[in-house]
């Protein structure tokens, strides 16, 4: 059962992110937002990106609004931040298989992978 999902980790306070905006593109020739969701108190999505019916092959991209969200949190960043927007490229390439794309952030620094 083919899904897309993600989840996004505060590690500058060293928990879940809750309240990031998450926008989904598909970039299969011209660039189209699927989704948008915002993240719950646990940092994660409450449904899936993509599930099983609209699971594709191809290049996709996320992004996350992590600017907005350390604002939110009165964090002291520059005038203009570092970090405003994440954007993450990857691809699928079974539509039977679970992708799972954490986000790591703080202001400063992001990581990324294909979870489980």
């Amino acid at each position: 059962m083919g899904q897309l999902t993600s989840h996004v980790l505060d590690t500058m306070h060293g928990k879940p992110a809750a309240g990031i905006k998450i926008e989904l593109y598909s970039l299969a020739g011209k660039r189209t937002q699927v989704n948008s969701i915002v993240t719950n108190a646990d940092g994660r999505c409450d449904a899936p990106l993509l599930n099983e019916e609209n699971m594709e092959t191809g290049e996709w991209e996320l992004i996350f609004y992590v600017g907005e969200y350390f604002r939110s949190r009165k964090v002291e960043t520059a005038d203009i931040a570092f970090l405003e927007q994440v954007p993450v490229r990857f691809g699928i390439d079974n539509t039977d298989l679970h992708y799972h794309i954490p986000l790591l952030v703080s202001p400063w620094s992001y990581t990324t992978y294909r979870g489980s």
